[in-house]
């Protein structure tokens, strides 16, 4: 996979999305307050402002379970 995503009509859409709150938490399979103090703490990524909504770039979120899955296993 080229990290391209389709759009429904099938056009090219951009790699990165951003994932709103409900999302990252099923995707990191934490709950909230284990989250969100990570983020507070830094030990997860950073969420962005859009007006008055919160969201985390997908590829950041990806990255920060890849990392946890290299820390288990040992790899560096």
């Amino acid at each position: 996979m080229n990290g391209e995503h389709k759009t429904a009509d099938g056009a090219a859409a951009p790699a990165d999305q951003l994932l709103r709150l409900p999302t990252v938490l099923a995707t990191v399979g934490l709950g909230r307050t284990a989250w969100l103090e990570m983020v507070k703490a830094g030990r997860a990524p950073a969420p962005i402002k859009i007006g008055r909504a919160t969201a985390w770039p997908a590829s950041e979120v990806h990255a920060w379970i890849a990392e946890r899955i290299r820390q288990s296993r040992g790899v560096r």
